[in-house]
């Protein structure tokens, strides 16, 4: 595994597409430190100094890790990708139950057409969440995802806004939906030239940019403690138990396959036999991966908060926004029946047994005990509705159990996500997709992968000669250490000089 690591750098495109991931990634955590233009930093930061970073329920903890800690920081990217993907949760949504839209998606370049809605609704959802932002920006005491703020400024003095009039509005709204389409852009542009999926990269990174965060506080709350307690050193070693045992689930559940047998029949071609091997059908336990988590994390967090800041004196908002906001059962059963729905939906929308039932057909392929056609179809729906219940019932589990600890034990919840959660599950899976896609580079260049072995030691070409790092090459090395080094001295000076 170490010599992978090793020669991912020695294929020019995987380099070039690393450096280039690496690079976006520096872009979009820069742009989460930007304070927006009206809003002092300075008070910004003594407040994040005061507060160590903590955070407070579960919804304005979650919505913190999703944006990479740029609400807190009043940043030009505040509103990170969630509206994005709040836009395309409500598109794919119409496609499913509005025919027009399903025959749109099924025409020749229909699925761009729905790309385009999907960024005109982004932009529509930017500006009703930017405004609500800049609203709680002008006043922190009626904004949650603030918490602690207002008393920060009753001690010190000051003002989060100096002017807070229709001019602060429209620039904070201009700018954050600038970023939030900036950081959408960046996305695809790591998804087409570098590695993995970009907007799961980004949700990612801005995850792991909180990491510090949480590890400061478990120390805070368990081992920096006035009182020496035997009992708080068990809990610490029992969330670095809990943490091991919760990955390695995570990644045996996510990797997990039920393999179909086909066997394919023998037919004559000419004069050549073609058929008559047997092979599998893998499906996936879970399929959609951790698409179910965030498409109910969307909604369980943006429509609430959009319906108290809309409709202030309703108690019906006001009911909503705490039902979602703190941890109980309530919550947990709704966050639970949004997690099986986006499951079966994500399934449902993705998964066509017809096709593949079609295509075996076609194949001369069958299931032994099967037979062709509809009865295929009918046997992979079946066993594709039992996988995605048992796939549904994991991830569950895996976004409840932390908020059951945070209920009944009083963890804190930025720990309780980071120490076995959806934090954990996002990464797991992220990490898997893109060790899965730099195995493929190194498997097709014949390099040993992370898991399997390469077919020649070393970099040769079909002649046997060596191949060599071209000019060009080079030169983008040093483009890129430049470009690192700049970056580097930045983060240097900031907080040495600051």
């Amino acid at each position: 595994m170490l010599s992978a690591f090793a020669n991912m750098f020695k294929i020019p495109e995987l380099r070039s597409r690393i450096l280039f991931t690496l690079a976006m990634i520096a872009i979009i955590r820069i742009g989460a430190a930007i304070t927006l233009p009206g809003v002092d930093p300075s008070v910004v930061q003594g407040w994040l100094k005061e507060s160590g970073r903590s955070s407070g329920d579960a919804l304005t903890t979650l919505l913190s890790v999703f944006s990479g800690g740029g609400i807190k920081n009043c940043a030009i990217l505040a509103l990170g990708i969630m509206p994005y993907i709040s836009a395309s949760i409500m598109i794919q949504l119409l496609t499913a139950v509005v025919p027009r839209m399903s025959k749109l998606a099924r025409e020749t370049g229909g699925r761009q057409k729905i790309n385009q809605y999907t960024r005109y609704l982004t932009i529509v959802l930017c500006v009703l969440q930017g405004y609500m932002l800049a609203q709680g920006l002008v006043n922190p005491k009626n904004n949650p995802l603030l918490n602690g703020l207002d008393k920060y400024l009753v001690e010190h003095g000051g003002k989060l806004v100096a002017d807070p009039g229709w001019s602060f509005y429209m620039i904070a709204i201009l700018v954050m939906t600038a970023g939030t389409m900036f950081t959408m852009w960046l996305g695809e542009q790591i998804t087409e030239r570098g590695i993995g999926n970009g907007t799961s990269l980004i949700i990612s990174v801005n995850i792991l940019s909180d990491l510090p965060g949480a590890l400061v506080t478990t120390w805070k709350t368990y081992v920096s403690t006035a009182v020496a307690n035997p009992t708080n050193a068990l809990i610490v070693v029992l969330f670095l138990v809990f943490f091991l045992v919760a990955i390695m689930a995570i990644i045996a559940l996510t990797q997990a396959t039920r393999k179909i047998p086909v066997q394919y029949a023998k037919r004559m071609v000419g004069r050549k036999m073609f058929g008559g091997q047997s092979t599998h059908l893998p499906l996936r336990l879970n399929y959609s991966g951790v698409m179910p988590i965030i498409f109910a994390s969307a909604i369980i967090s943006f429509p609430p908060m959009i319906a108290q800041r809309l409709f202030p004196t309703a108690d019906w908002a006001n009911w909503i926004y705490r039902v979602m906001a703190d941890q109980g059962p309530t919550h947990w059963i709704i966050y639970s029946v949004l997690i099986f729905f986006f499951a079966y939906f994500w399934v449902a929308t993705m998964f066509q047994p017809t096709q593949m039932s079609e295509d075996l057909k076609g194949n001369g392929g069958y299931i032994p005990g099967v037979r062709p056609g509809k009865p295929t179809a009918d046997f992979l729906d079946f066993t594709m509705t039992r996988l995605t219940f048992a796939g549904a019932l994991f991830l569950t589990l895996v976004a409840i159990i932390p908020q059951v600890l945070t209920y009944s034990l009083n963890v804190p919840s930025m720990v309780a996500q980071f120490f076995g959660g959806t934090s954990i599950l996002i990464l797991v899976g992220v990490l898997l997709d893109l060790m899965r896609q730099v195995e493929t580079h190194l498997l097709q260049r014949h390099y040993d992968g992370f898991l399997r072995k390469g077919k020649i030691k070393g970099r040769y070409d079909s002649t046997g000669q060596q191949l060599n790092a071209s000019g060009s090459g080079v030169k983008m090395v040093g483009l890129w250490i430049l470009f690192a080094i700049l970056v580097l001295s930045s983060a240097v000076f900031y907080f040495f000089f600051n």
